[in-house]
């Protein structure tokens, strides 16, 4: 009996196994040491491998594709429901072979090299992000417990940090403080000049990236949003359309609907949190151009700011840009202020 279909839960190094014949029939319970995973599969006839999606599933996906094997990934939220009883690595292989093979199951496309290392980009600038917030909170603290409040904003902030690392600074500290506060601005400028550089690089990937180019013409998405987008949705025609991938995104209205009564709530936040947190951020730079200068942004918007709060239409605005993001990645073109959507034929 050969093997049609294997579970595989993933690790960092011990891999287990479960791999069923076409009839259902448990055929191998097996852990692999990360060194025999490519020897074990190259030995397999071509079979249908499922894994959750996680850090290193697209490297997988990508090698066990080359040996001929389909591999399909899926999110762990949907797998969790197929776990019967109990926790382990035995247990999560034996669910994942079942989902796999689930006719309602989503799955999720396989990134390239390509796009991890232009999502890495990312995520190292989140992390300095973070980093340089810390340093700023802790000059701050520091300062203030001695009597000097740094004025609000982070232009004000590497200012003071520059005036202290080129001793013009004007602050009266004890030697052991000012030793600290120099330390901390040090720092918090070389940060910042990293993120500088990185801020650069994804300019240069947006100008390069024929998508992201595109993603850039929609208002309120720029090289960032761009790049984001383009490294992070493979395919977008696994979307039937805007909206869904608005849902997938988390900017829809959460639904608990039961009787034919619906009830509609706050957005659901699930799918990725920092495209949802660009697309925000892209909505509320809107809101204060239409605040400012309503000639500059769409009619639309500036009726939405009258009737909801700038809050409430910051939302509804991203919402609004995913669903433009995806027709303009599905169906090519650039974004064309005041067009018009095609009626459905009667």
């Amino acid at each position: 009996m050969e093997i049609s279909t294997i579970g595989l839960d993933l690790a960092k190094n011990v891999f287990q196994v479960h791999g069923i014949s076409a009839t259902g029939e448990v055929i191998i319970r097996k852990a692999l040491r990360r060194s025999q995973m490519l020897q074990f599969f190259e030995k397999l006839p071509p079979c249908l491998v499922g894994a959750e999606a996680c850090g290193t599933s697209h490297h997988w996906a990508r090698e066990l594709t080359k040996l001929g094997h389909e591999v399909r990934l899926m999110p762990a939220a949907y797998v969790k429901p197929y776990v019967k009883r109990g926790k382990n690595d035995a247990a999560d292989a034996e669910a994942i072979c079942e989902a796999v093979t689930r006719q309602t199951m989503r799955f999720v496309p396989i990134k390239s090299r390509e796009q991890q290392a232009a999502l890495s980009l990312h995520r190292v600038r989140q992390l300095l992000i973070k980093q340089r917030t810390q340093l700023v909170n802790m000059m701050r603290s520091v300062l203030a417990e001695l009597g000097t409040a740094i004025p609000v904003g982070i232009v004000k902030a590497l200012h003071m940090a520059r005036e202290i690392v080129d001793g013009e600074s004007t602050l009266d500290l004890p030697p052991e403080a000012a030793n600290v506060v120099a330390m901390l601005a040090g720092q918090l400028l070389q940060l910042h000049i990293q993120l500088r550089k990185l801020d650069l690089r994804l300019a240069a990937l947006q100008r390069s990236d024929e998508r992201a180019r595109r993603l850039a013409t929609i208002p309120g998405i720029g090289p960032i949003g761009a790049t984001a987008l383009a490294a992070s949705v493979t395919d977008p025609s696994q979307f039937s359309s805007g909206r869904q991938f608005a849902a997938w995104l988390g900017l829809t209205p959460r639904q608990s609907s039961s009787g034919g009564k619906e009830r509609l709530g706050r957005i659901t936040k699930m799918g990725d949190r920092y495209l949802r947190q660009l697309l925000v951020v892209g909505a509320t730079a809107l809101v204060r151009y239409a605040k400012q200068k309503p000639s500059t942004v769409d009619p639309r918007f500036v009726a939405l700011l009258a009737r909801k709060p700038a809050r409430v239409a910051s939302v509804a605005i991203a919402n609004k840009m995913a669903r433009i993001a995806w027709a303009v990645m599905a169906r090519g073109g650039v974004f064309e202020r005041g067009h018009a959507p095609m009626l459905a034929a009667a």
